[in-house]
């Protein structure tokens, strides 16, 4: 049987404080939900794993532990989660110490003790919240630290045997200036760190942040202006020895996120926890963003959703489809179940989010087309637009392309 390399994603949705821009699933009020929701997640974990099925179709190579804040719960909640995963995933063909096993921390959550206990869970890669060495920025935009704190956890961090350690950045933030984003850069580039993520900011609707704009008490940054600070932090972190490898994203060498470029490789993963979205099979679906419906849920979950959603894309004179999404949908939330041409365009999709972009020659290995002859318009237009270059083996965004991804992407929807 074929065996395909699988990520784990654990959603933890709780937050001393949530930030003005975000709108992900969180909560800083439900804390005394906390021990109730990693029951919840454990009982995920055991349902997806006590048979065996997908382990023998599978090989786990890496583990995300995202939020929310980690960071802010108990570091004993990690480590139960981290050994009900240790005892199910111990046969498989990669042991955890391995694997990539990453968890997201936020400054003024974390102590060294707390530190040191994920480390002994077997987690080797922090990804530390900063967004900007500002602390007046900081603190306009809802985090709870200050930068004197974000050293502290890195200092704590690299005490305790973290090697690789990611530090986000944001640009695009409200009376941010150039000035703002060359003083970050430098003070974090001077820290050496593995990886350095930097997203721009979005406006979400209904966050604290779209409020303020809307009432005029903050402006949006001028677009022109947020393109600059793109451009300054790429030639930057380049100049610094950073490879540009996604989007957002700057690597050491060999210290890229495996388990966010397995999603854009468009391997599969499973989610677990509130609102984890999952991509098994050909199908992709998501818990419930709901804390009590998710708890719920999870009593629900039998052995016979897991093999329909192992099985969906297969076997289908046993089981009509309709009956299998039917007994899906009793704990889990269909988003999309893809049929090949679907795949074929998600995967140039997901590639052009990355700078290598889309091989021709993995491409085919994959799907037997050639995505030249098969995407002919598109690249065509996209070619002639100067937003994608074919060069070689690769179909790649242009610098052009990187300020107007978003319109290279809707050719693939």
């Amino acid at each position: 049987m074929e065996n395909r390399e699988l990520g784990i994603y654990i959603h933890i949705p709780f937050c001393q404080n949530k930030c003005d821009y975000c709108d992900f699933v969180s909560f800083s009020n439900k804390k005394e939900w906390i021990e109730k929701y990693v029951e919840a997640v454990k009982k995920e974990i055991h349902h997806y794993f006590q048979d065996k099925s997908l382990l023998e179709r599978y090989t786990v190579t890496t583990i995300y532990i995202g939020g929310g804040t980690p960071s802010f719960i108990n570091s004993q909640y990690i480590c139960e989660i981290m050994r009900v995963l240790e005892i199910y995933l111990k046969d498989n063909a990669v042991n955890l110490e391995d694997m990539e096993i990453t968890i997201e921390v936020n400054p003024g959550t974390v102590n060294k003790e707390k530190l040191a206990e994920y480390r002994k869970a077997k987690i080797n890669r922090l990804s530390i919240g900063l967004q900007s060495t500002n602390n007046e920025m900081l603190k306009q935009i809802g985090r709870i630290h200050t930068y004197e704190q974000f050293l502290e956890t890195y200092q704590m961090a690299k005490a305790v045997g973290f090697e690789n350690i990611n530090v986000d950045l944001m640009i695009g933030l409200p009376n941010q200036t150039i000035e703002d984003i060359k003083r970050s850069l430098e003070e974090v580039i001077q820290l050496h760190p593995a990886h350095i993520s930097v997203y721009s900011l979005i406006v979400e609707e209904g966050t604290v942040i779209a409020k303020k704009i809307e009432s005029q008490q903050l402006q949006e940054m001028d677009e022109e202006l947020e393109r600059n600070m793109y451009w300054y932090v790429k030639n930057t972190l380049e100049l610094n020895g950073y490879t540009h490898y996604e989007i957002s994203n700057f690597a050491k060498k060999g210290k890229e996120s495996k388990h966010n470029l397995n999603c854009w490789r468009q391997k599969e993963y499973i989610g677990i926890g509130l609102s984890a979205h999952s991509y098994l099979n050909s199908v992709r679906y998501t818990n419930t963003s709901k804390m009590e419906q998710y708890i719920m849920r999870m009593n629900k979950l039998n052995e016979k959703i897991l093999k329909d959603i192992l099985g969906l894309a297969r076997n289908k004179e046993k089981t009509s489809l309709e009956e299998k999404e039917k007994n899906i949908e009793t704990v889990y939330e269909i988003e999309e179940i893809q049929d090949l041409e679907d795949r074929k365009r998600e995967y140039m999709l997901l590639g052009l989010r990355t700078l290598e972009g889309v091989s021709i020659a993995k491409f085919k290995e994959k799907y037997v087309d050639n995505p030249i002859f098969l995407y002919r318009k598109e690249l065509e237009k996209l070619v002639e637009e100067k937003l994608v270059v074919i060069d070689g083996d690769d179909i790649r965004l242009t610098n052009k392309g990187l300020d107007l991804a978003n319109l290279v992407w809707e050719e693939f929807i």
